[in-house]
């Protein structure tokens, strides 16, 4: 059995009861990963069945958000001010930063049960109850079929998450290679203009600002590494916006994210090759790190703030006021306060810690350390 583009676009129609997609550029990144699906993912059953419902309801939200649009025009003239995307190799203290940041009374950021559901369903009131409850049963389900992902990254239905979930509603999105063996689709991406992408995440801004009007003055913190693909493209398409760049030796961040994309991959097919995976990571990083970021970087420097790893685990807090003061912000003592308090959340999210080997992945300490020297000698 395949997935074909046509199919997943009736269905989508069909269960939205709409037709009108606006421009439909998504088009040719759908089709990029799903010809890449169907000829290398190998999916399970289930995975596939999960996978066809999936696309699908990404494309349903399309449809809504031209019709939340029509019947909300004001919604396209929200002013929105992204201060930071957060962003760097995974597993690189990135997820503590950017919650962190988010619990700023100065800064916004995207909600993890958002993210999955961006638009009310009908007749939903403002407490958002129906798609909170959904988002619940959706983190809960996830960790059935994934008990070991707890370990890896702490999970809350409610709480700050990565941006990138809206962005897979255009189909342009690392999630997709982190989820699936899909090698040529990842390096396609890589290589593809994804400014309609971005114009499309700044419309999903809206529509969550629009909607939650305590927002209101308030600036963005996102963060995911997908940003890395398009670091250029994310400083066009938001100009007032800093990359904060999150940094530690490759030499632990890669194995480490090859063990979590093959704890995430398995929910999908019972074919995935550790080792595979993490040979096309370290290709797919050195690339992004080694060869196409310093240029973007040397262009426009002043738009980058570097944070260190080592940091964000012996001083947080440090970190986070001196984050917030780069962003143009003053921490005062609210800050403090929400700074404090997650930190003390934090330590009752975490479960336990995950053991891996770069050897289990195909890799060794001594490659990565050639492969990445580049990367280390500028930033560590």
């Amino acid at each position: 059995m395949t997935i074909t583009v046509d199919e997943l676009v009736a269905a989508a129609r069909a269960k939205a009861s709409r037709v009108d997609f606006g421009d439909e550029w998504f088009r040719e990144p759908l089709g990029v990963l799903v010809d890449s699906i169907n000829d290398e993912a190998q999916l399970s059953e289930m995975g596939l069945d999960m996978t066809r419902r999936r696309l699908t309801a990404l494309l349903v939200d399309r449809l809504r958000l031209r019709a939340f649009q029509d019947e909300h025009p004001e919604v396209r003239d929200l002013e929105v001010i992204v201060a930071a995307e957060i962003c760097g190799l995974p597993r690189t203290g990135s997820t503590l930063l950017h919650r962190l940041l988010a619990a700023s009374p100065q800064l916004t950021s995207t909600a993890s049960w958002e993210c999955s559901y961006p638009l009310p369903f009908p007749g939903e009131g403002p407490d958002a109850a129906e798609r909170k409850a959904r988002a619940k049963a959706r983190m809960e389900m996830f960790l059935e079929l994934s008990p070991d992902f707890g370990d890896l990254h702490t999970v809350t239905w409610d709480g700050p998450e990565e941006d990138v979930i809206l962005v897979d509603r255009s189909f342009t999105s690392m999630s997709y290679d982190s989820f699936y063996w899909v090698p040529s689709y990842g390096i396609w991406l890589r290589s593809y203009d994804q400014s309609r992408a971005y114009a499309e995440l700044r419309e999903w801004l809206q529509v969550l600002q629009w909607q939650d009007r305590t927002r209101e003055g308030k600036q963005w913190v996102l963060k995911s590494p997908h940003h890395l693909t398009a670091a250029g493209t994310v400083l066009d398409a938001f100009p007032e916006c800093r990359i904060v760049m999150t940094h530690r030796s490759p030499v632990q961040a890669v194995p480490s994210y090859a063990s979590m994309v093959s704890t995430m991959t398995a929910q999908y097919s019972d074919k995935a090759d550790p080792v595979l995976i993490g040979q096309y990571w370290r290709d797919r990083f050195r690339e992004t790190l080694v060869e196409r970021f310093p240029a973007v970087r040397e262009a426009r420097p002043d738009r980058f703030v570097d944070v260190h790893f080592k940091s964000m685990l012996t001083q947080p807090l440090v970190e986070a006021r001196r984050v917030l003061g780069e962003l143009g912000l003053t921490a005062g003592p609210a800050d403090d306060a929400a700074f404090e308090a997650y930190l003390e959340q934090n330590k009752a999210e975490r479960h336990g810690s995950h053991s891996y080997t770069a050897e289990s992945f195909g890799l060794s300490d001594d490659s990565l350390a050639r492969d990445f020297a580049p990367y280390v000698e500028a930033y560590l």
